[in-house]
């Protein structure tokens, strides 16, 4: 089953660190990454910034459109103003589609503000014992998930236990 997951991060650069984490699991084969990224948002800043691997063109079109459509609404979106309203509406209609609620989305978007970071992720076939001794200690909290509530706990048994 195919996975979105939104971490949350105290620190700036608590993402970036969790995203190479992820790369090295991902390299290890205990996690099938479909796309990632990071957003940073140091404080003082006006906005945040967001970093995308490097993708193939299938993969840009795909998971990397899902990604791309997250952040779209939680955040650029809504420094445009009223007139992108119907837009906003429009992407979280798609997000419903892949099982992200309008309230998860409202909650993301509370979370990532200044003096924060975010690691989203797709990914599949999960070693989640093993890919969760590789997380400890890196204060990540999830913030948004596409799981229904027994795997919900699954990961939250894993990674924070």
């Amino acid at each position: 089953m195919t996975t979105f997951t939104a971490w949350k991060f105290g620190t700036p650069e608590g993402a970036e660190t969790a995203a190479t984490t992820l790369k090295q699991a991902w390299s290890e084969k205990l996690i099938k990454v479909e796309d990632y990224a990071v957003i940073e948002w140091p404080l003082g800043a006006d906005q945040p910034k967001v970093k995308y691997e490097n993708r193939d063109e299938w993969r840009a079109a795909g998971w990397g459109a899902l990604i791309g459509t997250v952040i779209g609404s939680l955040i650029f979106l809504p420094m445009i103003g009223a007139a992108a309203g119907a837009a906003v509406n429009i992407l979280r209609k798609k997000m419903e589609g892949v099982g992200i609620s309008s309230d998860q989305l409202d909650n993301i978007g509370k979370e990532v503000v200044p003096g924060t970071s975010a690691l989203f992720v797709v990914s599949s076939d999960s070693d989640l014992d093993r890919l969760a001794e590789r997380f400890r200690g890196q204060s990540g909290h999830l913030i948004g998930t596409n799981l229904v509530e027994g795997e919900l706990d699954d990961i939250k048994q894993a990674f924070e236990g």
